[in-house]
This record gives structure tokens, sequence and C-alpha cells, in this order.
């Protein structure tokens, strides 16, 4: 079971090259992982310092929505009428998609790497903002009457009870994020190489599919993809950890 993932890839990459050549597919349409592999190694620097260009995006991203997601749920925590005024807005940034307003941002901002830091944070904010607001709410009811009985302030009650429940939440949260942050930085990435900025994988991308350079261009799809992969476990593990740490696993 433990290897079955592996198994599984290098089986699917096998019929995949085997497929390409019996067919003759040619590479200009879809290219085999011997090609891909290939167009990897003729300029491995190139794709990996594009790839951490994303990742800086990526993480610069996922701090930013981190902060702002835990400033806006203990802000609704606080007060119903900050709730009701925050709620809206909220669901309406995450409705709102990206491709819409990323150039308006890039033209707002300026600054290109700072632009493209806002447009991934707006899409990894919600599930951040929306998991703590429930982790926050999720403290049992006897408990928060237990600290009221003994006379707790507020800044007790939520440091020593709410934050406490409220952090696997934050953590589930924070690996959706993950995710969603290098999704919106590769779209970001995409609006701004279409204007010239010339950043990240995504540009990359971009490129070699203007020149028709498939196997260069799913070099990079690759790498996005694995970048996601170990994104998504190193949070999950990350959160697994904390959690073990602080005994609520």
């Amino acid at each position: 079971m433990r290897y079955a993932p592996a198994a599984f890839g290098l089986l699917a990459l096998a019929l995949w090259e085997a497929a390409v050549r019996l067919t003759g597919i040619p590479v200009y349409q879809l290219p085999g992982p011997v090609a891909i592999a290939g167009a990897f190694a003729a300029d491995p620097i190139g794709l990996l310092q594009a790839l951490a260009s994303t990742l800086i995006v990526t993480f610069a991203a996922l701090l930013a929505a981190a902060v702002l997601g835990v400033a806006m749920a203990l802000t609704m925590s606080a007060s119903r009428l900050a709730q009701a005024a925050i709620q809206p807005w909220a669901v309406a940034l995450q409705v709102t998609p990206l491709p819409a307003i990323a150039p308006l941002i890039i033209i707002w901002v300026g600054n290109p790497f700072f632009a493209l830091v806002v447009c991934a944070t707006i899409v990894a904010f919600f599930p951040l903002f929306a998991n703590t607001v429930t982790g926050l709410a999720s403290a049992a009811p006897e408990l928060n009457d237990l600290f009221r009985l003994y006379g707790a302030k507020r800044s007790q009650t939520l440091t020593l009870l709410r934050l406490p429940a409220a952090l696997p939440y934050f953590l589930s949260g924070l690996r959706i994020s993950g995710g969603l942050a290098l999704v919106g930085a590769v779209v970001a990435e995409l609006v701004a190489g279409s204007g010239g900025f010339a950043s990240g994988l995504a540009y990359l991308i971009l490129e070699a599919s203007f020149r028709l350079e498939m196997p260069r261009m799913f070099a990079a799809l690759v790498l996005l993809a694995v970048a996601g992969i170990l994104l998504n476990f190193g949070l999950g593990a990350l959160g697994d950890a904390i959690l073990r740490r602080r005994g609520l696993t």
C-alpha cells in the first residue's frame, strides 16, 4: 500500500510512452515522458529557477493569507456587527474570478512581484478565513460556561479555549490554501506574462506554448504538479506534527 502511488505513476508513464510511440503522435501535439525528461535535462537550471520564483510568490501569498484570514476571523468572532459587515465581502472576494481582476491588480499595485502576491493571496484567503471562523466557534458550550463561571476575561477565553479549539481547523485550511496559493500564483503569472512580465513557471509554459515547444511546456507542468504534491504533503505533515505536539491527535 505504501508504494502503490509510485507504482501506479510508473505504470501510467509506461503506458503513456507506449501509446505515444505506437500511435506515432507528433511530439508537438503530445510528447511522451522520455521527451519531457529530455526537455528538463536540456535546461534544468532555467526550469528550477522559474519554479523557485513561483514558489516564492506562493509562500509569500500563503503567509499573507494566513495573517489576514486569522485577523479577519478574530475580528468577526469579537463582534456581531463586524461579522455582518465582513462576511458578505469575504464571500464576494472568494467567488470573483481571478483572471478577471488580475490585470487591474497588476496595474494598480505597480510592482510586479507584489501584484502577483496580492493575486495569489486573494485565492488562498477564504479557506483559512472560513476554517478559522468555524474553529473559533467550535469550543464546547459547557467549556465556555465554565470559563464564564470562573470569571475568565475575554482575552483569557480566547487564548486558552477558543484559539486552541480553532487550531485543527486553521491547519486544515492552511493545507487547502497552500494548493490554492500555488494555483493563484500560476494564474497571476500567466496574466502578467501576457502583458510582458516574464516570471515563474507559468511564463515558461506560456512561452513554450507559443513556440510549440511541447516537451518543455510539459516539463514545466510536471514541475508544478510535483511542487503542488510536495506542498500538500508538507503542510499536512506540519499540521500533524503541531497537533501531536499539543496532544490533539
